[in-house]
């Protein structure tokens, strides 16, 4: 087949497989990162199609504000490969789960008898953990600074205009950032859950 030299960019394509995927009736989408490749302005067509969607819409995408405006539920894998349901995005998520408590404060052992859960130690931090807890702020500080600069980067129309490598490395960038950001959040709660009240 002759090569007509008509090339779609990732962006492009991205935004194609949208085009075509709302012009054909549907009651149930599934999408994986549906953000990835969009520029500022298809992202925005994407959001107001999917919030005039009267279907349902299964999404995994690792940008939270985009999580924020667009889902009523989100599905979260937990403790023990637990999945849970909360309502509203990844923000509703975050606030509901800080304001979770166990439920659970007794196991059963095989036999059917009832055994209080070890407590956790009341010791104070050590050292080490102290000094981490207090340069978590700082380090937490750092990577949504570094978030938003990728973030803002890449919502330059002139980022896709990149070569594929280069755009590849800046989403795993992204996607490291996110997930560093993460564990140092958890990390954060549990010193504070450990460190005792002066």
């Amino acid at each position: 087949m002759p090569d007509t030299g008509f090339r779609l960019s990732g962006g492009e394509r991205n935004r194609l497989l949208l085009a075509k995927l709302f012009s054909k009736p549907a009651n149930l989408f599934v999408l994986d990162e549906p953000t990835n490749d969009l520029d500022i302005d298809t992202l925005d067509l994407l959001e107001e199609l999917l919030a005039e969607y009267a279907g349902t819409v299964l999404l995994v995408s690792h940008d939270r504000m985009f999580l924020d405006r667009v889902v009523t539920s989100t599905l979260v894998f937990e403790d023990e490969a637990v999945v849970n349901e909360y309502v509203g995005g990844y923000s509703d998520w975050l606030q509901q789960r800080k304001s979770c408590v166990p439920e659970k404060l007794q196991t059963t052992n095989k036999q059917g008898s009832t055994t209080n859960r070890p407590k956790p130690r009341s010791a104070k931090l050590s050292y080490k953990d102290q000094r981490e807890l207090g340069q978590l702020p700082q380090r937490i500080e750092q990577l949504e600074t570094d978030i938003d600069a990728i973030h803002k980067c890449m919502s330059d129309p002139d980022f896709y205009r990149l070569p594929s490598d280069e755009i590849a490395t800046k989403r795993e960038r992204l996607s490291t950032a996110e997930a560093d950001l993460q564990t140092a959040y958890s990390r954060w709660e549990e010193l504070e859950q450990r460190n005792p009240a002066e």
